[in-house]
């Protein structure tokens, strides 16, 4: 069975950029203008613009260790120079780091997924090879 994904372009002709900055906006992969999710982290079957077949590239647990790298990257200088100027009391550390990781965490999930399916389409991968 011959997929839309085995019928791209060759790896030389794409550019490595673009699919994975159309990922990072949600968009396929291959076009720019379909929607790649239909949920919050839930792909969609086929690119409805362009036909590309994305519902079968499988990402798994790429996003959340990339998304944790940079929410940590990005929450942990930022504590620890709250706690070296002002010392506030634990209570205070739970109230701001606590939504902020929730926030940035919900936030960078699906443009993270985006982009690693973007970066998987460009590489021809699909993510189910063994």
């Amino acid at each position: 069975m011959v997929t839309k994904l085995d019928q791209e372009p060759k790896k030389e002709e794409r550019s490595f950029v673009e699919p994975l900055l159309r990922g990072l906006r949600k968009r396929c992969p291959c076009c720019g203008e379909g929607a790649l999710f239909y949920k919050y982290l839930k792909l969609n079957e086929r690119c409805a613009s362009c036909g590309t077949e994305i519902g079968v590239i499988r990402a798994d647990d790429m996003p959340a260790y990339l998304t944790i790298v940079l929410v940590g990257h990005i929450i942990v200088p930022l504590a620890m120079i709250l706690e070296n100027r002002y010392a506030p009391p634990t209570w205070v550390h739970l109230s701001i780091w606590l939504p902020m990781i929730v926030v940035m965490t919900l936030c960078f999930l699906p443009a993270i997924k985006g982009a690693t399916i973007g970066l998987m389409w460009r590489l021809g991968i699909r993510g189910d090879e063994r």
